[in-house]
């Protein structure tokens, strides 16, 4: 039970409306399905799922070692605790394409990207990747076209060709990517503004820009982005980042002190938690889960 009010097409639709309205769009990326609900209830436009972001979680480097099953479990708990649409890192589409959009439509997400690196993928923003023809990717984009049922499911197709090849063939690529298919096109490790914006010129299907901290790419606004006629944002690792550091920061006072008493005021309270996950609204008419107080710090 998590309270949701609209189904998987109706959250396709709804991402739809909102990029033919020309606005951009900002996806925080989710880490966990209780982060999903935060970015709901604070009011954003969607909530992205990222490959890094999955692969961290489990330990691992993000270089191609987790599976369709790992990623679309994960993306299925996230995706369904919420009304608003959910895009997937889907890699380089898991060695199946179709099974790959029929997996992640199946389960209910809005859109996936699939990207034109090697199946040894790293993320985008470190040197030496490796990337496969475009005549591969364009056979891999039809795929996904093919594969899904609902045409309001997103295909995205990411190029990671600018550090490999340059700006120049970057956008060859791209025109190739929107002929064979692509909804959206995803320029991954664009450096500036400049950048940006040329890519935006020489594209005719909806954009979205990664704002990644620590990457390549200079961190812009919201509304810089969207003057520079880009439709969606994505902020993939920025929450796990957050939790993280201030859960290593944490767990060294603790160690330290031998004790939390000095960190409370840096923790969630459980008031507040108990509201995010919506106690009240398992209350039944038999039974009242509630009845109890939430003790100190609320």
């Amino acid at each position: 039970m998590h309270f949701t009010k609209k189904n998987p097409s109706e959250k396709r639709i709804d991402l739809k409306n909102k990029l033919n309205k020309k606005k951009i769009l900002r996806f925080p990326g989710a880490y966990n399905p209780l982060t999903a609900k935060l970015i709901n209830e604070i009011g954003f436009d969607g909530i992205y799922i990222s490959g890094a972001v999955m692969s961290n979680d489990l330990g691992l480097p993000d270089i191609g070692l987790t599976t369709l099953k790992e990623v679309s479990y994960r993306a299925n708990q996230i995706s369904r605790v919420s009304d608003l649409p959910s895009i997937v890192d889907a890699d380089t589409g898991f060695k199946n394409c179709e099974k790959t959009i029929e997996t992640f439509e199946n389960l209910g997400l809005s859109g996936c990207h699939i990207e034109d690196q090697i199946d040894e993928k790293r993320c985008g923003h470190l040197d030496n990747k490796e990337i496969i023809s475009s005549k591969e990717m364009e056979k891999k984009i039809k795929s996904c076209v093919n594969a899904r049922k609902d045409s309001n499911f997103l295909i995205i197709a990411r190029t990671d060709a600018n550090i490999v090849e340059g700006l120049e063939k970057t956008i060859d690529r791209i025109k190739a990517y929107e002929d064979a298919g692509a909804d959206i096109i995803f320029p991954e490790a664009m450096k500036d503004e400049k950048e940006f914006e040329k890519i935006r010129k020489n594209s005719k299907v909806s954009l979205l820009a990664n704002m990644t901290e620590f990457g390549k790419s200079k961190l812009l606004s919201a509304s810089e982005l969207e003057n520079l006629g880009y439709n969606i944002v994505i902020y993939p690792v920025t929450t796990q980042r957050l939790a993280m550091k201030n859960v290593e920061d944490g767990l060294r006072v603790i160690f330290t002190d031998g004790h939390q008493n000095n960190i409370i005021d840096k923790m969630q309270t459980r008031k507040r938690l108990y509201k995010l996950v919506e106690y009240e609204k398992y209350n039944t008419a038999d039974k009242k889960i509630t009845d109890f107080k939430t003790d100190g710090h609320e």
